[in-house]
């Protein structure tokens, strides 16, 4: 039997992933310096990685931006080593945090505030922060109704027909804030149902029985 058109896919996806998972409570940072730290630090490792050099960074007593702003670059390295080109992070870390202190006074909230466009351009333009990550800090320490998509995202959409494999970052974010209301709290649980689901299903080589998409119209060789 052919399948019907879903009026709104991502609605549909959505209600499915929230009903078979529950909320996630994403993201695990105790405060938004944490989450930025994060977002920065996770960039092409694991969470759990980040998670043990966060930890060094809490012993080491680093864990705010005066405190990374003061530390000597060697130190910040050493402290971050476990979440992978420490180097490279390092450096992204510390382009943020003299952005944040010559043109924001220190202040967060005020780097992520006002035009969300603007916003985003702001973080894009410091070294090394692309728009996932822009996006991750927008969404989870400023509360901006932003989408993040990552590899998880564009893999299911990618096999639920919702996007081509050429589509690129914007057009994917596109579809979310074309087609659901902006919210903040909504994108942030989509985001992380959708990668608890490619975790769980999804993955390179995907894992369909018992996926909550699997009665969608998919293909899990895309």
């Amino acid at each position: 039997m052919p399948h019907k058109p879903i009026a709104n896919p991502l609605s549909d996806i959505f209600d499915r992933l929230l009903t078979a998972y529950g909320p996630q409570h994403w993201w695990p940072g105790d405060t938004n310096t944490e989450i930025v730290i994060g977002a920065i630090l996770t960039q092409n490792t694991s969470w759990s990685n980040v998670e043990q050099a966060i930890a060094r960074l809490k012993q080491a007593d680093a864990l705010s931006f005066s405190a990374l702003r003061d530390l000597p670059r060697p130190t910040l390295e050493d402290l971050i080593r476990p979440s992978g080109t420490f180097r490279v992070k390092a450096k992204r870390l510390s382009a943020f945090v003299d952005v944040l202190f010559r043109d924001h006074n220190g202040s967060l909230s005020d780097m992520l505030s006002g035009d969300l466009d603007g916003a985003r351009r702001r973080l894009n333009a410091i070294h090394g922060l692309g728009p996932e990550t822009a996006d991750a800090i927008l969404l989870y320490a400023g509360n901006r109704p932003t989408f993040v998509v990552d590899a998880y995202t564009k893999r299911v959409l990618r096999r639920h027909f919702l996007v081509t494999e050429d589509a690129d970052y914007g057009t994917v974010r596109g579809l979310f804030h074309q087609e659901l209301a902006p919210s903040s709290r909504l994108f942030n649980e989509f985001h992380a149902l959708l990668v608890k689901l490619g975790k769980d299903h999804c993955r390179t080589l995907a894992r369909c029985d018992g996926c909550p998409l699997e009665s969608l119209r998919h293909d899990s060789a895309l």
